[in-house]
């Protein structure tokens, strides 16, 4: 099981907030730090106020050299696919080769009313982002010196283009780097993860829910002739760990959740019950835990899952 990062920005964070949690992640031999794509706080100001994903992530490729960085997840409303490419395939190449493109629907209509991004009704949105998803993945495979690359959609059409830059990572399942798509829709998500996704993630469900939703995108492999076992599995859930109950109950705190609500909901409590928990999504085919980091004030808490639950989950 591979322990990852996972931040949330819009609650409050500046850039040097987020540096010092990806260095300190890859000081302690996390797999990957990732930060949500969102414009608006959920229930606070999140002050200073947001910052775009994709440039925080291209200064973190500078000022890291070997974490793997990417967003969980994008949303496919906030970008035209072009630039998306464009900007993606640009920060991989500043890493080095380091980038991973989680991207989703879109599904927070008031972060779009409040900075003036249209948002269109749940079935435009799933067209559109399919579409997005052509159109990326297409710009990134489309060799040098060729045709170029063409596209005719209802939303987004696009006319010999040259695909450039080009990203430094070739080896994803679309030829570019590696794309992370999510959620519990029962039909669109599975065949969409079945036909573009690298790993499919979900975000803070239960055990029930993962395995009912592992076996959708495992069928809907299969309908498209896809082994499952190309698929990367993986969760994302919400960490309060604490040597003792008392620095459990301090963690919950701070991030205003109670302590018995998170060991439900998320990995909380002592360390042998998040590793005991996270065995057990491990049984259901999950090979990455996206942990979900709250208070970025509070590194001593990486450095206990990596004293005390890393060492026993794999890695």
């Amino acid at each position: 099981m591979e322990l990852r990062v996972f931040t949330e920005p819009q609650q409050g964070a500046t850039y040097d907030d987020l540096l010092a949690v990806a260095r300190t992640a890859e000081e302690l031999g996390f797999g990957a730090f990732f930060r949500s794509d969102h414009y608006l706080g959920m229930g606070t100001e999140g002050l200073p106020g947001p910052s775009d994903a994709w440039v925080t992530l291209a200064g973190l490729a500078r000022d890291t050299s070997t974490i793997r960085l990417g967003t969980m997840m994008t949303s496919a409303t906030f970008r035209h696919p072009g630039p998306l490419a464009i900007s993606v395939a640009g920060v991989d190449q500043m890493s080095g080769g380091r980038v991973e493109l989680g991207i989703g629907a879109g599904w927070f209509e008031a972060e779009h009313t409040k900075y003036g991004i249209p948002f269109p009704p749940t079935g435009e949105r799933f067209d559109r982002f399919e579409e997005q998803l052509e159109v990326v993945t297409g710009l990134w495979a489309t060799p040098l010196g060729g045709d170029g690359f063409s596209f005719e959609g209802r939303h987004y059409q696009v006319t010999d283009s040259p695909g450039l830059p080009k990203p430094v990572q070739t080896d994803g399942r679309r030829g570019g780097p590696p794309v992370l798509i999510g959620g519990l829709g029962k039909k669109r998500t599975p065949a969409l993860a079945a036909r573009f996704a690298d790993e499919f993630n979900l975000p803070f469900v239960d055990e029930a829910t993962t395995e009912a939703q592992f076996g959708r995108v495992r069928a809907a492999c299969e309908a498209a002739d896809r082994d499952p076992a190309t698929m990367t599995w993986s969760n994302a859930l919400v960490l309060c760990v604490g040597a003792d109950e008392a620095e459990v109950e301090r963690r919950a705190a701070a991030i205003g959740r109670d302590k018995d609500e998170l060991r439900e909901n998320g990995l909380a409590g002592t360390p042998q019950e998040v590793v005991d928990k996270i065995g057990r999504y491990a049984a259901l085919g999950a090979e990455r835990v996206y942990l979900q980091v709250l208070d970025l004030t509070d590194l001593d808490h990486l450095r206990l899952v990596a004293r005390d639950v890393m060492p026993h989950v794999g890695r």
